[in-house]
């Protein structure tokens, strides 16, 4: 036997769509999932007919609204998703009012949920089938996948979820529902497994049931086999093979684990009078066209006062010092860690409180600048960690100092 560990019986006695095992009270037979797809997949849409959450993409699954929510949807919380989602579609409720909108407000709107290169995406996307549809979302897979920004999982998604097109979706839901039904010994990113996951992801779509089915497996991975599986709720426990050899818990096998590489930066908020400076990204990069603080990377050896008054007059030409300590900002993403002091600055040698402006910015690291009074600041799209800080400081009539100060 497989993994050397008895086999796990915990599993409800019926099944929604099978028959009853031989006994009320005895666990449902092993039934091979390859030998008996029709009654898997009844099974699943059974379940996801009882236990569906109300999401607001599957009141009228338009187009639009499920090509957002997939998008929102990658890398980000269920909850998360939905906050963002219905706050999105107040303001661009269609394909048109989104491709008239402008690529801050566009940002703005999604700043939080990271990747910001999605949201320029969405919005080219927008404004190609605007210019080359007619405002109308293409229905054909092969003109959904050529939009801005679309992969083939998305494409996927909306073509069987808006329009009923025989195709699987797999996340890492999916992947982790077939790693674990049919017992795939090798990671699920890689090949073999990769391939495998894609076949049977196929395979397992009912015809005519495309959008309920594929739902249904993102919502079983999501809610009941997860990461700790509650396999006495789940409808495919008598199909599943991991759970039949007792080796749920080594389903699916993991990958090799990206290492989480550590960054101190510094950042610095200059102030005159009551105007902040601001600068705006590159458009090339990850936080490419975002607003923030200028600072960067410290050096090795150095202080992170000393790195945040190089890195101003790096970036800006204005010779600065250190007025105080804000504190620090731990941010994480997917691959790194960043730590990032926070300062607040004056211009060195100038009376803070002189009318004149000093001369124009230098920007080496930019494409624009303003000195916005703090207001304006709620209005642009910054990175999280810059936000953070934005919001920390001027939140309250008072600037607060930060944990770590």
């Amino acid at each position: 036997m497989r993994g050397g560990k008895t086999p796990s019986r915990a599993v409800p006695a019926t099944l929604p769509g099978l028959a009853s095992a031989s006994s009320a009270s005895a666990p449902p037979r092993h039934l091979p999932p390859e030998a008996h797809l029709p009654q898997l997949q009844q099974a699943l849409l059974a379940w996801f007919a009882a236990h569906q959450r109300p999401l607001p993409w599957r009141v009228n699954y338009t187009p639009y609204e499920v090509w957002i929510s997939e998008v929102m949807l990658q890398q980000t919380q269920m909850e998360r998703g939905v906050s963002y989602f219905t706050r999105w579609m107040a303001r661009f409720p269609d394909v048109a009012a989104l491709a008239a909108a402008s690529e801050e407000e566009v940002l703005r709107l999604w700043e939080g949920l990271g990747y910001y290169s999605r949201a320029r995406h969405v919005l080219a996307a927008a404004r190609r089938i605007m210019d080359r549809h007619g405002g109308v979302f293409p229905a054909a897979l092969e003109d959904i996948r050529a939009l801005p920004g679309v992969g083939p999982y998305t494409a996927g998604a909306i073509a069987s979820i808006a329009f009923g097109e025989k195709l699987p979706c797999v996340d890492a839901n999916v992947e982790r529902v077939v790693a674990r039904v049919f017992d795939l010994d090798t990671p699920v990113k890689q090949e073999p497994a990769a391939s495998a996951v894609r076949a049977w992801a196929l395979r397992l779509v009912p015809e005519g049931k495309a959008r309920e089915h594929n739902q249904a497996m993102m919502e079983l991975g999501a809610l009941v086999c997860g990461k700790k599986p509650r396999c006495g709720a789940c409808p495919l426990a008598a199909f599943c093979i991991s759970l039949h050899l007792g080796i749920v818990d080594q389903r699916p096998v993991p990958g090799k684990r990206t290492p989480i590489t550590p960054i101190e930066v510094v950042t610095g908020v200059l102030r005159r009078k009551d105007r902040i400076f601001v600068q705006k990204r590159l458009a090339s990069g990850v936080w490419g066209n975002l607003w923030e603080f200028p600072g960067g990377r410290v050096e090795p050896g150095e202080s992170p006062e000393a790195a945040v008054v190089r890195e101003f007059e790096e970036e800006t030409g204005f010779a600065v010092a250190v007025d105080s300590k804000y504190g620090i900002i731990r941010h994480g993403y997917t691959t790194y860690k960043i730590t990032l002091h926070c300062f607040a600055l004056s211009l060195a040698g100038a009376d803070g409180d002189l009318e004149e402006a000093p001369d124009p910015p230098v920007l080496t690291a930019a494409s624009a600048w303003r000195w916005a009074p703090p207001r304006e600041l709620e209005d642009l799209a910054m990175p999280a960690a810059h936000r953070k800080l934005a919001d920390r400081i001027f939140a309250a009539d008072a600037p607060r100092r930060l944990p770590g100060a």
